[in-house]
């Protein structure tokens, strides 16, 4: 799915979260800069209402919004660390949305949805599996 600008990966994404139930793992796939949190956001709040704040969990490690949880693993060292950021409860009860989860990949459950974004030319190439 081609979309052009952020609004467009924003309405992709709300529409996508229509879908998810907990438990559900969704992966966001991507570079620096792509839109993978824009997706999460949109995603959080089409489920907890628009004027829900979301803001990045690169810092925070994981934001928590009842019963959906955000994780940025990007500075993950050790996949011990995981345990410590409560990885393994929320993929087990939560919609949890992942954000660079190549450390994790070998705990992911096998119905995760994986969703790869891309720059193509002015826009966003989405695909999910």
């Amino acid at each position: 799915m081609f979309v052009s600008d952020v609004s467009g990966l924003q309405f992709f994404a709300r529409k996508f979260a229509g879908r998810l139930h907990a438990p559900q793992v969704v992966a966001l796939h991507g570079d620096l800069g792509v839109g993978k949190t824009e997706f999460a956001r949109a995603i959080v709040q089409e489920l907890k209402g628009c004027s829900t704040v979301v803001p990045s969990p690169t810092f925070t490690l994981v934001q928590e919004y009842d019963d959906i949880s955000h994780f940025d693993l990007y500075r993950l060292k050790n996949i011990s660390e995981l345990d410590e950021i409560g990885f393994f409860d929320a993929i087990q009860e939560n919609i949890v949305l992942i954000e660079w989860p190549e450390i994790a990949e070998k705990f992911l459950p096998k119905n995760t949805v994986h969703v790869y974004i891309s720059v193509s030319g002015n826009g966003r190439e989405i695909d999910i599996k």
